[in-house]
């Protein structure tokens, strides 16, 4: 049976790098799918841990030669999922999780249907704000258009399964982890796994 494929979105700021991190802590049979990206790296940011960081070049091929599953440009950068590696996980059954934007999402839900979406929100657009600006990792231009681009995100989601409003951190964390187990203990997914005994009236 394949694994389950999970998409989690959010604004930047909204807290989804961290919660997917605690996520994989405690859930060692969700993989992350690491993504390509034009965008270089952060301080701190290693390639093949937190992205594949390639050229736009290199990127182009991946597009032409239909390696990747979704791509969108994000923030002036090209972002995009391995077509191949996520289709072996699943097949050897691993539940894989995409951390994406919405574009990417719509993408992967047309080709995708069963796949799970999941949005993460912050309390409030003022939070949002704060907490780009203390990260401190961009400049106040480049806050500025994460910020516009952040009202647009918040509008898609109500096009996904799940919203998660990260007020308390260590709430959605269990709301997320809660979100992955629900999923595995849908009946379809169960008795495709356990193949129970059929019972019979006598």
């Amino acid at each position: 049976m394949s694994g389950n494929l999970f998409i989690v979105c959010a604004p930047s700021g909204g807290g989804k790098t961290s919660l997917v991190a605690e996520l994989l802590k405690a859930d060692p049979r969700v993989k992350l799918s690491i993504s390509y990206t034009t965008r270089p790296p952060r301080p701190g940011e290693a390639h093949a841990r937190d992205y594949h960081f390639v050229s736009e070049e290199q990127f182009r091929k991946l597009v032409e030669q239909d390696e990747l599953l979704e791509h969108a440009l994000v923030h002036g950068h090209c972002y995009g999922t391995s077509r191949s590696w996520v289709a072996e996980r699943r097949d050897a059954g691993d539940d894989i999780l995409l951390e994406i934007d919405w574009q990417g999402a719509a993408q992967i839900r047309k080709l995708i249907p069963e796949a799970v979406g999941i949005f993460i929100l912050p309390p409030s657009f003022e939070t949002l704000v704060a907490r780009l600006n203390k990260r401190a990792q961009d400049a106040p231009d480049v806050i500025a258009r994460r910020l516009a681009a952040a009202r647009e995100e918040i509008g898609h989601a109500g096009e996904f399964d799940y919203v998660i409003i990260n007020s308390d951190f260590e709430e959605a964390v269990r709301d997320l982890i809660a979100i992955v187990r629900a999923e595995r203990l849908r009946s379809d997914a169960q008795l495709a796994r356990h193949h129970p005994p059929t019972n019979r009236m006598k």
